[in-house]
């Protein structure tokens, strides 16, 4: 009987990693972790190709794969017409599915020039797809493309949008951090109405940032941790700041926050991004008493890190990877591993997968000595973070999509 339920335990833990979908960014739970138990290690642009789709428009959102159906953000232009736009495609045979024009735009709004007008990363539930292009325009579909609900925000971002949307229990949470009031929106999520609007509680000299919240779970209550220009921000379900934490003169924060063993991990952006290790939960400002510690040594800007096992994994924009201990922010190791870094990390199959700017990706061990692997090249402009699905390995190039498999 005992051999009988072991037996089962694996094959049921098989199929589930065998089947875990990517719904939203940095996966199942938002921090970079899958559960597949193989991936490739070495492809090119040749080589582990299962197929390769092309692309027009321009974008750097990340894929999601739910269902053997893989959701992308699109633009491009139509005779100076903006289109933005939800596209699928078939995880079998990378054909397009159907595409869905959402907004179009006779004049475009500036953005930096690092930017797209599609950089969030969709977000699936429940058989439902919500898109984000910043004030540009939100929408909710069904899986057959049939659009339920689209509105916009009004604010005044700077650069751009960046920050991806993020759906818990009823609410759809959308940052909306622009050059005046930011703040963090939510919404109902069957409905796109507005539930509640918190105003950023900060008199930071930069307001704009780009991140993307992360829900967790502190003594029992759900926290909304919604980094953000000048401060951390801590919120109930009910849009209430229930504390924040201050890394000066912070703005521009892209790095989704990550939580491991009771610690928020954060990076402060730029200009001169600082790395924070803190203590979650408190009322107030926690900003003296609550750092377990910080790091100014490549700390990054863009790339979101992994926490694994007690150890802090982070990339550098200038390609430098640090490995850190969790708990006290000793320094492990730190080597010159890729060339300028957006794409977060990748925790899989006891690896961690690093894609630069170039189109290189970086397999090592996630381990406390350094031990790279790997290193493949699709050798075109990559600012998307690589998703895993099943055994493969889908990455978003500047002009393609590409499936890679073992």
């Amino acid at each position: 009987m005992k051999k009988l339920f072991i037996g089962l335990f694996f094959q049921l833990f098989f199929c589930q990693a065998y089947a875990e979908n990517w719904p939203q960014f940095r996966g199942p739970t938002g921090q970079g972790h899958s559960m597949v138990l193989e991936l490739p290690i070495n492809w090119n642009q040749t080589e582990g190709v299962a197929w390769q789709s092309e692309l027009s428009g321009k974008a750097w959102s990340s894929p999601i794969c739910v269902n053997e159906q893989i959701f992308l953000t699109n633009a491009l232009f139509d005779k100076k017409l903006l289109k933005l736009e939800l596209i699928s495609i078939s995880f079998e045979t990378g054909e397009v599915e159907w595409r869905k024009t959402l907004f179009t735009y006779e004049n475009q709004p500036k953005i930096h020039k690092k930017n797209s007008y599609a950089s969030p990363t969709p977000f699936y539930d429940n058989g439902k797809v919500y898109v984000h292009f910043g004030n540009l325009g939100t929408a909710c579909l069904d899986t057959k493309g049939d659009l339920i609900w689209k509105r916009k925000l009004e604010y005044s971002p700077v650069h751009g949008g960046g920050s991806s949307p993020v759906i818990f229990q009823d609410l759809l949470l959308l940052s909306a951090d622009g050059a005046e009031e930011p703040c963090l929106y939510g919404l109902e999520k069957q409905t796109g109405e507005l539930k509640w609007r918190a105003v950023r509680n900060s008199n930071a000299r930069k307001n704009f940032s780009f991140c993307t919240p992360l829900v967790v779970e502190v003594n029992g209550e759900n926290r909304i941790i919604s980094p953000a220009s000048d401060y951390v921000f801590a919120y109930d379900m009910r849009g209430n700041q229930i504390w924040k934490f201050n890394y000066p003169n912070g703005y521009s924060v892209v790095p989704r926050p990550v939580f491991d063993q009771g610690i928020i991990y954060v990076s402060s952006g730029y200009d001169s991004p600082v790395f924070y290790a803190i203590k979650a939960g408190g009322v107030g400002d926690v900003t003296q008493s609550h750092l377990e510690w910080k790091t100014r040594k490549g700390a990054p800007r863009n790339s979101s890190i992994v926490v694994t096992d007690g150890l802090v994994f982070m990339a550098a924009d200038n390609g430098v990877v640090s490995c850190l201990d969790a708990k006290t922010g000793k320094i492990y190791w730190m080597e010159r591993v890729a060339s300028s870094c957006s794409p977060s990390m990748l925790h899989a199959v006891g690896n961690i997968f690093l894609s630069d700017e170039n189109g290189k990706t970086f397999i090592f061990k996630a381990q406390s000595e350094y031990n790279l692997i790997a290193t493949n090249d699709l050798n075109e402009r990559m600012l998307a973070s690589p998703v895993p699905y099943q055994k493969s390995l889908l990455i978003r190039t500047e002009k393609n999509l590409w499936r890679i498999d073992p």
